[in-house]
């Protein structure tokens, strides 16, 4: 910008709004919203006083939103002072109605910083971008970062009245939230969307630093490509049309399965082991949600408990005495997580959701999982408080259907979940092994053909359940040797175990050479390597 140049905010609004369009603010700034939800954990191990609550404020503070030599200033205190650190860190991000500026100012005269990091805390600006960073952990919308050089230039631009000198940072970050109500004000009583809140009015003050290169020429309006200030910390999601293209899948599946989650916000992937369900599981909630920090994964097992996966009580020491406090599970801190952030997609992913006795895991969300928006206290509920599943947190279960050895999934649970079927035999697993090879390893592609002939064997002996998965034999580097040995110490037990008491006879025809010849792939089959299997006839002969 030239030098001296002034604007009203109604034209400091309107300048970026083709930056704002493009999709370019938001991938700019948009690592902020990572931080801010990554803080916001922290603030929970602060207040129940979790032992790595230190090592969750340092992932927070782990940006390029403040000064690494001002982060160690902080952690140096936080560990040589630890319960002076926790009683101040809790007194900032406590849940009563302190007013920010209070908070603030209590907050800066308790920071001590360690020998040799004395000097790295001093100033107002240093430390204001500090604690409003961490601030963010309350609410990021409301409470964005403060950059002292960035807010100066944008009050002289706009004209609008300095902080009072030689004032607290509290005084000078509440002098800051009140110059983005501004912006945020005259972006809608000029007909904008956006800026709709703080967060993204700093993000364009933010912008405004390098305000000719993103905005462009005030005659030109801003320009799709810009050059980044800082590149976000992490990369933006992919669309459901890469995700395909990386799953080797057709995206009308993934658009199928979108479509799933909107109507009952429950999907259960079902299918044998090996065909991906994990795997897309994760990819798809990390899409859908647009990051991987609002997505995450637990598994069921035969000892998981409703006070694992809800709230329960666990054992503490108390005061140097054993005590239990209550404590959330990964469903209530999740659904925490999305009621915070109402227009963003969450994503729970439970592995192996079958192992668990469901009925005892789940309780009464049952109810809740059908009925999203509805009210009931849990069983560990203190005052009468009720708790609801909000509508932006997702579920997306992984059933192992080969696995005799759990118990089916009940009536009552199958109608609020909608079921996805992975078999190898069916769209849009059926030729994933056969595609993946010939991309990845063109000359291992007969492999394919070996899984495809011992999948049919299975399925004449009615154990189309028990279906070999293609993940058995994606691995990169795969060559004929490593093949036989996944074949003979992975996937043979498997079978094995599948056909128990079926013949000696009978299970040599699911070996690794037997099927190369049989399927007739590749020319004859090979001597039996060591491993114990029957040879198959090289023409082909003796098919089941």
């Amino acid at each position: 910008m030239a030098e001296n140049e002034i604007m009203t905010l109604d034209e400091y609004v309107t300048w970026p709004q083709k930056y704002i369009d493009s999709g370019r603010l938001d991938n700019d700034e948009g690592y902020k919203i990572d931080v801010g939800m990554q803080l916001a954990k922290a603030r929970k191990a602060v207040l129940r006083g979790d032992d790595n609550w230190p090592d969750e404020v340092k992932k927070g503070l782990s940006s390029n939103l403040v000064f690494w030599i001002t982060v160690q200033a902080l952690l140096s205190w936080i560990e040589s002072k630890p319960r002076d650190a926790l009683d101040a860190m809790k007194a900032l991000w406590s849940k009563d109605a302190t007013p920010i500026r209070d908070r603030i100012r209590n907050f800066v005269p308790r920071v001590q910083p360690g020998p040799g990091y004395e000097d790295d805390f001093n100033g107002t600006g240093t430390r204001l971008r500090l604690i409003s960073v961490l601030l963010m952990a309350l609410d990021y919308t409301k409470y964005p970062p403060y950059g002292v050089t960035y807010f100066e230039d944008a009050y002289k631009l706009t004209e609008h009245p300095m902080p009072p000198k030689r004032t607290d940072e509290g005084t000078v970050y509440e002098h800051a939230l009140g110059f983005l109500d501004s912006l945020v004000e005259r972006a809608k009583a000029n007909g904008f969307d956006r800026p709709c809140n703080r967060l993204e009015a700093q993000s364009v003050v933010w912008a405004y630093h390098d305000a000719e290169e993103r905005f462009g020429p005030r005659d030109q309006g801003a320009p799709v490509e810009t050059v980044e200030e800082d590149p976000p910390s992490v990369s933006p999601s992919p669309s459901l049309d890469e995700l395909a293209k990386e799953l080797m899948f057709e995206v009308e599946f993934l658009e199928r399965v979108e479509k799933l989650l909107e109507d009952k916000r429950q999907v259960i992937f079902q299918g044998p082991p090996g065909t991906g369900k994990t795997y897309t599981a994760k990819k798809l909630a990390a899409c859908l949600a647009g990051s991987e920090e609002r997505v995450r994964l637990v598994q069921f097992h035969p000892s998981y408990a409703y006070e694992d996966f809800v709230q329960g009580y666990r054992p503490k020491l108390i005061d140097g005495q054993p005590g239990f406090e209550l404590k959330d599970g990964p469903l209530r801190e999740m659904a925490e997580m999305a009621r915070q952030h109402p227009d963003q997609k969450h994503f729970l992913v439970i592995d192996e959701i079958n192992r668990g006795n469901l009925a005892k895991v789940f309780g009464e969300l049952y109810f809740l999982l059908e009925y999203r928006g509805e009210k009931t206290r849990l069983q560990y509920s203190e005052s009468g408080e009720t708790f609801a599943m909000p509508p932006n947190l997702y579920i997306i279960g992984t059933m192992n259907t080969a696995d005799r050895s759990i118990a089916l999934v009940d009536l009552a649970l199958r109608r609020r979940f909608y079921f996805v079927e992975f078999h190898p035999d069916e769209w849009p697993v059926e030729g994933l092994l056969h595609r993946w090879l010939e991309a990845n390893n063109p000359d291992m592609e007969w492999a394919a053909d070996i899984v495809d002939r011992a999948n049919k064997l299975l399925a004449d002996r009615d154990a189309r359940e028990a279906a070999i998965g293609p993940s058995y034999l994606m691995k990169e580097g795969l060559d004929e040797e490593m093949a036989k040995l996944i074949w003979k110490h992975n996937v043979l037990p498997y079978v094995e175990e599948r056909l128990y008491g079926q013949t000696e006879e009978q299970l040599k025809e699911f070996g690794f050479d037997s099927l190369r010849g049989r399927s007739g792939s590749d020319g004859e089959s090979s001597e039996d390597g060591g491993d114990g299997e029957a040879d198959g006839s090289a023409d082909g002969s003796g098919d089941a």
